[in-house]
Parts: structure tokens; C-alpha cells; sequence
């Protein structure tokens, strides 16, 4: 298992490990009405092991969601921004996560994809494509049910 680097924040980002409200994405990843789950590191700080979506702190005040929304995707699973066919935007939804005393400030993104192949990177050591509603039979990532359910019936 590949450990968490440490986290050095570049030049006008803002680090939000111990700060008690953290603005994120979580992207669900969609391929022919699949979604992308992945199983995050055992390494990780905040919820190892559990699964997800493709996430990331709003830490760089300067870039738009769109463009956050890019860099993950291109980050956590190696799709570069000619594979992404569309993103869309869901309603804000605040997580209270008592585990490590934080408020998740969690902006939902559905992100459309043109390829099923994707190569992780070390945030994560697995990944499956499954059916949206099959989601809940997972170990999951606090609050992931609920981004889900902003653009799916499960």
C-alpha cells in the first residue's frame, strides 16, 4: 500500500485538515449507466478503506469547480479532460462527520466519461464500475449514499 504524502500546500492553497468546515467535490464517474466507485487507501487520513467517488478538497479558491472537477479526474484515475464528456452540478449538501469533528461542505458532481478505462493513483487501491443503485451494498464514505442519490433513484 503506497503511504499518504505529506500534504505541503502550494502557493494560494488553503490546507483544510484541521480546520472544522472543508469545502469538496465528490464526483460520480459515469460510463454507458455505470457509475465508478473506488476504495480509498488504507493509508488515508480521513475514512481508509471506505468507498467513494472521485473527491478533493475546494483548497485553491482560484480555480472553478469545473476545473477542480478536471484535476481530480485527471489526478485520482488518468482521464485527461478530451475524455470527459460532460459535468453537471448538484445541490450542496452539508455532512456533519462526527468521526473527525467536521462539517463536509459536499458540492456533487456528475461527470460523464467517454472510456471505462481508468488508472488510479495512490488515493485509492481499487475502483469498480457498478450499477447505481448495487452502491449501497458497499462499505461507503460517509455521506456518498446521499451524493448518489442527487442525480439517481436508488
Amino acid at each position: 500500500m503506497t503511504p499518504q504524502p505529506k500534504f505541503i500546500p502550494k502557493p494560494g492553497q488553503i490546507d483544510f485538515t484541521h480546520v472544522k468546515e472543508a469545502p469538496v467535490i465528490n464526483c460520480i464517474v459515469v460510463h454507458e449507466g455505470k457509475i465508478l466507485i473506488v476504495q480509498r487507501n488504507p493509508n488515508m487520513h480521513f475514512h481508509p478503506g471506505k468507498w467513494n467517488g472521485i473527491s478533493g478538497f475546494l483548497d485553491e479558491p482560484s480555480k472553478s469547480i469545473e476545473e477542480k472537477v478536471k484535476e481530480e479526474l485527471e489526478e485520482e484515475i488518468g482521464l485527461k479532460e478530451h475524455a470527459i464528456a460532460s459535468i453537471k452540478e448538484g445541490i450542496i449538501i452539508r455532512e456533519e462527520d462526527h468521526e473527525y469533528g467536521k462539517t463536509w461542505i459536499v458540492h456533487p458532481i456528475l461527470a460523464e466519461v467517454k472510456t471505462d478505462q481508468v488508472k488510479l493513483d495512490w488515493e485509492a487501491e481499487r475502483y469498480q464500475w457498478i450499477e447505481p443503485n448495487a452502491v449501497t451494498s458497499f462499505d461507503l464514505l460517509p455521506g456518498f449514499e446521499q451524493v448518489v442519490k442527487t442525480f439517481f433513484t436508488i
